[in-house]
């Protein structure tokens, strides 16, 4: 991150303390003292997404382009989508434990953002292609959709410990009720495999239709690791829909198995950029890099050779 640009670094800061103040009222407000702070997280949460949005702002402005051609781009947009959803929800959702978990949620999106940060680079040709652009929102769009499955799933186990546990008073009026979490795990859930199986057909597609520019085959994009973990977790969904349509899972393990999907989705966002050396980068930074060091090498041995001549 401190590869920033000072401004963005300036920006980039603020949000991160404004979303770790946001998780710290997001646990104050579960105090029979905390009602006070309530109200404190909904402009938190909205002057983070603010400034995230101004950080967009000023990346558009130095490449003149929709910035959205790295991960760290793609994870600020994802960020900002996760607190327009959960400042939409509060509306009709007014139990604390919602808030307290979505920022949570936001906060970790946010730090995960901060690990892959790269200044802004030029906008590749591939990503003004029809299938970029729907592969890059589809699965922006999917991310959503399983963040909200996860966080009614962690919702339901605390609710469902709690009433183990008859701790009532803890639950009753603080938590959404068991039915509205099944119906936002479900649409959740429901959501992201649609927008998941666009995403996949459209990425395939830009495959199919521009493996000579990515510089990689179709064999060798189908087997990198980010798409071999998210056509997992798609498998994964699907499962999970089909066995709850016919009853032979429970509430339980659906809501844990949500929960590792939504971290195996983080980590093949992150996790395989980070550790995996996926090559699934529409960067233009990375390649013109490579290209330099290329020519470099290539002028270094023809200089040596003029001189062993």
């Amino acid at each position: 991150m401190l590869n920033l640009p000072l401004p963005e670094i300036v920006i980039f800061v603020t949000v991160l303390m404004t979303y770790s103040a946001a998780a710290i009222v997001g646990v104050v407000q579960l105090r029979p003292v905390g009602e006070r702070f309530k109200r404190c997280l909904v402009p938190f949460i909205a002057f983070a997404v603010s400034l995230e949005a101004v950080l967009l702002i000023f990346r558009a402005v130095e490449i003149k382009s929709i910035p959205l051609t790295g991960l760290f781009e793609s994870m600020i947009v994802l960020t900002i989508v996760f607190g327009l959803i959960y400042l939409f929800f509060t509306i009709g959702i007014k139990e604390v434990w919602f808030g307290s978990v979505m920022s949570w949620v936001i906060l970790a999106t946010s730090i995960l953002a901060a690990l892959v940060a790269r200044p802004a680079s030029e906008p590749n040709e591939l990503t003004a292609k029809p299938w970029a652009i729907v592969h890059g929102i589809a699965m922006i769009l999917s991310g959503v959709s399983i963040m909200l499955a996860a966080a009614s799933a962690m919702l339901y186990l605390l609710a469902n410990r709690g009433l183990k546990k008859k701790k009532v008073l803890q639950v009753l009026g603080k938590m959404p009720n068991i039915e509205k979490l099944g119906q936002m795990n479900r649409f959740g859930l429901k959501a992201c495999f649609v927008l998941m199986t666009f995403g996949l057909a459209s990425g395939i597609g830009l495959a199919i239709t521009s493996s000579a520019k990515l510089d990689i085959g179709i064999v060798g994009w189908l087997t990198d690791p980010k798409i071999v973990l998210i056509v997992a977790v798609w498998g994964l969904l699907g499962i999970i829909l089909l066995l709850g349509r016919i009853g032979a899972v429970s509430v339980k393990h659906n809501a844990y198995i949500i929960i590792f999907a939504f971290i195996l989705i983080l980590f093949a966002v992150v996790g395989t950029t980070l550790f995996c050396g996926t090559k699934h980068n529409f960067n233009l930074q990375d390649g013109n890099n490579i290209e330099v060091m290329d020519k470099g090498a290539s002028n270094n041995l023809i200089f040596e050779a003029q001189n062993f001549s």
